[in-house]
């Protein structure tokens, strides 16, 4: 919970230059993200809005763009519906996109993605903070995208809307590979 209280006050913004992601598999940044690129992801387990579970396992096989989020971050309100985008064309391709809510007030969650009525993108909610304990992630948001086989590939920390085609590019490159 430490890890998701300190991410409250690093909401990467826009406008205040820190909105450049970090992209740690081009060397750039060095945060303290547990999941460092190059590694497995750590074995995760959240709630989906219906409440049934959803593990990191369960995805094994896909591409997977993990994303930690909150609705109070202003990048983060940017990011969702360009995740969603991408989410809708990758699909068919086996990537999966998995935003990770720490809202601890599952109402704000829901106010939030109620603005839109269908999601493409798997919505998950993780209250205790146990993500940004486990990945300890520098910035919100950040993505984690993740190869067929479990492994990080990538980092991205903040988000501004630059950086959508980028993520796009990854996730569609992962894809592309042999499984």
């Amino acid at each position: 919970m430490i890890a998701a209280c300190a991410l409250a006050t690093s909401c990467a913004t826009a406008s205040g230059g820190r909105g450049e992601g970090r992209d740690e598999a081009q060397g750039e940044g060095g945060g303290r993200d547990a999941a460092g690129v190059g590694r497995p992801i750590p074995a995760l387990t959240f709630d989906r809005l219906t409440g049934s579970p959803l593990s990191l396992a369960a995805l094994h096989g896909k591409v997977v763009l993990l994303d930690v989020w909150a609705s109070w971050c202003a990048p983060c309100k940017q990011e969702l519906p360009m995740l969603d985008d991408i989410a809708r064309r990758l699909g068919p391709r086996g990537v999966e996109i998995l935003a990770v809510s720490i809202d601890q007030d599952l109402s704000n969650l829901k106010s939030f993605l109620g603005a839109k009525h269908r999601w493409n993108l798997t919505v998950a909610h993780d209250p205790k903070g146990a993500i940004a304990d486990t990945l300890q992630p520098d910035k919100m948001p950040t993505s984690y995208v993740i190869d067929r086989h479990g492994i990080v590939r990538y980092i991205q920390a903040g988000f501004v809307p630059s950086d959508a085609a980028a993520i796009e590019r990854r996730l569609a490159d992962l894809a592309a590979e042999a499984p």
